[in-house]
């Protein structure tokens, strides 16, 4: 047998080829709680910047002579800076590049672009769309890394096979006729604006923004809630079971959601579980309640590529709420669709837990209930 067969391997080094990059949050120049996992689905080039002003210069000169390369719709980049002088600098200029500020180390820590003792260790990371890495190169000695810049294959090739997103697809859960009385009840309302969450001084508060254009309506009937759990227990949630071995209990929200094409409703990228008051969900559930009536709308995974998905009227498309996805724009008719997340008793317990640090909002609820 081959000698070379039976050797050791050498020990991984810290974010080597493969590994997934840490999630974090930092401010911007725009935004002072950037979350980073909001990158997937493009390929990223993180830097740590030297302290050193000249080595900093040249290392914002390579970027440079790159800069057509990041274009936001293939590559964006961040650098990480922590002196006060370049935060105070920094300003955002035109798509693809961006800077994440650290003046307390705490991200280049994470990275160990800093080491136990305050040392310097600058260093460019190169990520693919699920944020893993594919390649790490120290400043100075990166002329190898950015000539790969040029070299990217299309996103969806990045894997060297097809993705699939993890999701799975469940034809009728609702009848047509309960589909009808979903949508006649969103249309005697008409509907509110629909926000986001987002956690801002130590509380998940409920924004109105660019980000989502839609609107809901809260369903009050108790009978017809009642209704609609016992379609779900009986005709979806064996499924959930016995594909994600997931014992789901409890349920939150019951709204019938629009997006119309009127004013292009859509949601950009995100994950349902980030926030403080939604970190207990586990499975987000899109049904459908006319698919045929319009164009657009689909839910697109971009961790995984460009492929949507649409289940058809009265079916499902179940998702874990850790995975980024969007809702594309509606080009014509109006989509409805009812859109509950699941969790279970472990995920009741978180909620219960971080229940008073969300700040009550008329734009955005979170309801309890199972």
């Amino acid at each position: 047998m081959d000698d070379a067969a039976q050797a050791p391997l050498a020990p991984l080094e810290p974010l080597s080829e493969g590994e997934f990059a840490p999630w974090f949050s930092a401010p911007t120049p725009s935004n002072q709680n950037y979350h980073f996992s909001t990158l997937g689905g493009f390929y990223v080039l993180l830097g740590f910047l030297p302290d050193d002003p000249a080595a900093r210069a040249r290392a914002l000169a390579g970027v440079e002579a790159h800069r057509p390369l990041f274009d936001d719709r293939k590559l964006t980049g961040f650098l990480v800076i922590r002196d006060a002088a370049s935060i105070a600098a920094a300003r955002e200029g035109p798509a693809g590049l961006r800077w994440f500020f650290d003046p307390e180390g705490t991200v280049s820590r994470l990275y160990g672009a800093l080491d136990g003792q305050a040392r310097d260790n600058p260093f460019w990371l190169l990520l693919d769309p699920t944020l893993r890495v594919l390649a790490k190169a120290p400043v100075g000695a990166d002329a190898d890394l950015f000539a790969r810049l040029a070299a990217l294959p299309p996103k969806a090739e990045h894997a060297g096979a097809p993705l699939y997103a993890p999701v799975l697809i469940a034809p009728r859960v609702f009848e047509p006729e309960m589909c009808r009385r979903l949508i006649a009840i969103y249309e005697a309302d008409g509907g509110t604006p629909s926000g986001v969450m987002r956690d801002v001084g130590g509380k998940t508060v409920g924004v109105l923004d660019g980000f989502k254009r839609r609107r809901d309506v809260t369903i009050a009937d108790e009978e017809l809630k009642r209704q609609l759990v016992a379609r779900l227990n009986r005709r979806l949630l064996p499924e959930i079971k016995r594909v994600f071995q997931f014992d789901a209990t409890r349920l939150e929200r019951y709204i019938v959601a629009c997006y119309d094409a009127a004013d292009g409703g859509y949601f950009r990228p995100h994950r349902d579980n980030e926030t403080f008051a939604t970190a207990h969900r586990r499975f987000a559930v899109s049904i459908n309640l006319n698919a045929e009536d319009f164009e657009g709308g689909d839910l697109r995974f971009p961790e995984f590529g460009p492929r949507t998905y649409r289940p058809p009227t009265g079916g499902a498309v179940v998702f874990a709420c850790s995975i980024q996805h969007e809702a594309t724009p509606v080009t014509r008719g109006r989509r409805y669709a009812f859109l509950p997340f699941l969790y279970d008793e472990t995920g009741g317990r978180i909620r219960d837990q971080n229940r008073h640090l969300l700040q009550p909002d008329a734009t955005v609820g979170v309801e309890p209930g199972r």
